[in-house]
Order: structure tokens, then sequence, then C-alpha cells
């Protein structure tokens, strides 16, 4: 398996997030042309309380978010709008870390609702979403979320997803 969850919000269970984020991470790394199988993720299915604390460890800020990422290695594009560094597996046979996300369940619920889109779809988006920031997309500079959003796109479409970025 490419993720390896971690619960520590029950309500993540009600929506077989383990088959959710694995499906969305196998096809975030399918489109940019990696094999799944050749790496890894830790998911951490956590609520709005968790993830504040998180925010605030990581990003001096003491408030909820849908999602955040720690990639194992930093490999964003120097230029705004190019790819990032392509990532290879060390050795042979053993899956290269690709870091980890941490996702709660309180604002990807609300976020939902208050868009009027279905919870599954919304959490797929921001598994997605979570795994190209691992893979050193961003979207600060305008070109790197052009190009960050336009494969959000592409790869939810595949799945059978519309747009999140048009309502």
């Amino acid at each position: 398996m490419l993720t390896d969850t971690i619960f520590e919000d029950d309500r993540w269970q009600t929506v077989d997030f383990e088959t959710l984020a694995e499906t969305a991470a196998q096809a975030a790394l399918a489109h940019v042309g990696m094999e799944p199988g050749q790496f890894e993720v830790a998911v951490l299915a956590c609520d709005d309380a968790r993830i504040a604390e998180l925010n605030a460890d990581f990003r001096d800020k003491p408030t909820p978010t849908n999602v955040l990422s720690w990639p194992a290695q930093e490999r964003a594009a120097e230029e705004d709008g190019d790819s990032p560094s392509p990532v290879v597996p060390a050795f042979e046979g053993i899956p290269e870390e690709l870091g980890d996300i941490a996702i709660s369940y309180d604002t990807c619920l609300r976020e939902a609702k208050d868009v009027g889109k279905s919870f599954e779809h919304h959490v797929t988006h921001l598994v997605i979403h979570g795994v190209l920031h691992l893979l050193g997309y961003d979207h600060i500079r305008d070109k790197d979320a052009t190009l960050m959003e336009g494969l959000e796109t592409a790869i939810l479409g595949k799945m059978g997803i519309s747009d999140p970025y048009k309502e």
C-alpha cells in the first residue's frame, strides 16, 4: 500500500477514509508518471483540535486548516510555473518515503457543506492536494498555483470528480 493511515478521529472510518486516501494518492502519483508501489505516504486522519496544534507548531498559525503536508525532501521548482524535481527511489524494492499528510475531519466536513460538495469528493481533492505538495508542487506563486490546480483538476476529472475550483 502507498498510504499508511493513522486514525486519531474515528469519524474518518465512517467514510472508509483508508481506501479513499489510498485511491486519491495512487491517482496523483500515476498522473505525474510515478509508480505508486515504489513510494510511501503517512496520513494522519485527525480533528480540528489536533490539526490546529500541528498548524501552530509548524506554521505558527494556531487555527484549524483542512490539510497539512510535510515533504520528506524539498523538491520545489526554482522558477515559478516549472515542475518540481522528480522523485526517484533510492533503493530498488524499498518504497521511498514522500512525507506526511494530516487532514481534519471537522474542517473538511464544514468546507464540503459550505460549497455544497460531496464530503468524499472534497476529501479526495485534499488528499491529492497534499500528495502534490509532497512532490514539490505549491500554490504560493501564481504560475505554480496554476500548474498545481491544473493537475488537481485533471486528476479529479479522471476520477469522475468535478473541478473543485469552479462553482
